[in-house]
Parts: C-alpha cells; structure tokens; sequence
C-alpha cells in the first residue's frame, strides 16, 4: 500500500514502544525506511525489542529506558536523541488502564493512570515542542486516544483513561490550532478493540467477553496491529499535511452503535470476578490515600 521509502527522511519516536501497539508502528515505520526510537519504563523490554527489529528494512532503531511522567528522564533522553538529530514525528503512545469499579480505585491507580496517560503525552509534547519551535522546525505529533474518548461519552469502569484520554484529545485539538502555524501539525487516533499481549487480557479477562466484544461491533471482529501501524504511517507521512487536529477513528464503527467501550461489564460479571480482578492489596502508607 505504501512507497518503501515513505518514511525515508524520517526520525521518529514512540513511547511505549517495546510491546503492543507501539512495537507495531516501530516495525512498519521501519519498514518504511524511518529511523525509529522507542522508549518505556522497563528498559530491558525496550532494549530486546530495539535489537529483535533491528534487521527490518532499512532504517535503525534505537530503545532508551524512560518514565514518561517525570520531566527530567524525559529532557535527558531527549538531549541524547537531539545529539544525533531532531527529530520529525513523536508518537505519544505510552498508556495504563485498569478494569474496575471507580469505588474500589485507590488514589495512587487514579494517578498512575493519569500520569502516564495524560501527563507523560504533556512532558513528551511540551519537550519536543519547545525545541521545534525554537529551532523553527516542522514537525508531526500522533497521540493515541481511545473510541470512548473519541465519542465524547466516556466509559463506566475505566474512569481514569477516560478522562486522561480525553485531556489528551483537548491537547491535540488546542496545540493543532496553536502550533500549526508554526508549521508543527497534531493528529491522533482512536482505535476500538486491538488485540496485544498484556494490556488486552486485562481488559477482557476472558474468551467469553472477547465474543461478547465481538458481538457488539459491525464488523464482528477486532482490529490488528497491522491495520493500526498503517494508519499512523499514513498520518505522519509527507502525503497528508493538510490533515492537522483531526482524530481517526479506527473501530469498525462500533462507537456509532453504542457508546461506552466498557459500560456493559457491570452486568456481566460477578462480585467474585471483580474481588478477583482488584490489585493486591498493600499496607496503607502516608503515601498512598483512599479516595473518600
């Protein structure tokens, strides 16, 4: 579908990028000719991801350990990325959730989700921005977002990603129209349901909501990686500059026939299944309050 040199003058990063999603885009980019890096918390899985993609195509791939919420690892990570060069495109990808009764939530999973989700996309964003504008650089940000976010309705039981995802949407919309003149452009994307080892199971903790989930979309099916990476390839590509603020929804359309992504469950399962699914629990510190 592509030109295999789409990516070619390309220097790209994405957060999150050892597993799921983002190991899907840095493939294809790759095989598109960009040279990539890829960030995560765990430094060990971005680095074994960077070495297993470092053969594909023709351009390089490099992994940096990086916590997306604190500031100071963000700036020094990318002190080393501009030390070789700036770069064109990031790719806020780098994201937590959990499945649960917004009762149950203790404060700190409140903030380990909005921190990554919507404080990390801030950090890496304003990071980046600063220094295109300074230089006076074009340049293309691609943040993922989520369909109930996308949908304006948000979704019982996964409160927190709701409302972080959609800070995240207000923050592509307002900075397209303020930057874009500046020659830097936002997009995003909101995918519906797309397998990944990990953050999928947690998410449909069994064979029987996967069905369930299939069920409710037109399609009758899930999206794959494959189909997510060649969207983000085509929105940070040369080919569609004119597209700035917009958020693609890649779904099958099952936001058009119902919304909430996640609003069905408390129907389904039991107070066993929910007990089951709650993270462990730890002795109570100073640190770590209950939501009253």
């Amino acid at each position: 579908m592509f030109m295999p040199d789409l990516l070619k003058e390309k220097r790209i990063l994405i957060t999150g990028g050892g597993t799921g999603l983002g190991r899907a885009m840095a493939e294809r980019f790759l095989q598109l000719g960009a040279a990539v890096y890829i960030c995560g918390r765990r430094a060990e899985v971005v680095e074994q991801t960077a070495g297993e993609l470092a053969r594909i195509g023709s351009g390089q791939i490099s992994g940096f350990g990086c916590d997306v919420r604190d500031m100071a690892s963000v700036e020094a990570m990318l002190d080393a990325i501009w030390s070789e060069g700036p770069l064109n495109v990031l790719v806020n990808n780098a994201a937590g959730n959990i499945l649960a009764r917004t009762e149950d939530l203790s404060l700190r999973a409140w903030e380990a989700v909005v921190g990554i989700v919507l404080n990390g996309t801030i950090n890496m964003t304003v990071a980046c921005g600063r220094r295109w504008l300074a230089a006076r650089q074009s340049a293309t940000v691609l943040n993922v977002s989520t369909t109930y976010a996308a949908s304006g309705s948000g979704s019982a039981y996964v409160v927190p990603s709701a409302v972080a995802k959609a800070g995240v949407m207000a923050l592509t919309r307002s900075l397209a129209v303020e930057w874009g003149p500046r020659g830097i452009r936002l997009n995003g994307i909101a995918p519906g349901p797309i397998p990944t080892e990990g953050a999928f199971s947690r998410l449909l903790p069994s064979k029987d909501f996967e069905e369930l989930a299939k069920g409710r979309n037109p399609v009758r099916r899930f999206g794959t990686t494959e189909e997510f990476a060649n969207v983000a390839a085509f929105l940070v590509s040369d080919g569609c500059t004119y597209i700035n603020g917009e958020i693609v929804v890649m779904d099958g359309g099952e936001w058009l026939q119902g919304a909430g992504e996640f609003s069905y469950v408390g129907q389904q399962l039991t107070e066993e299944q929910w007990e089951a699914m709650r993270p462990k629990k730890k002795a109570p510190t100073s640190n770590s309050p209950r939501l009253p």
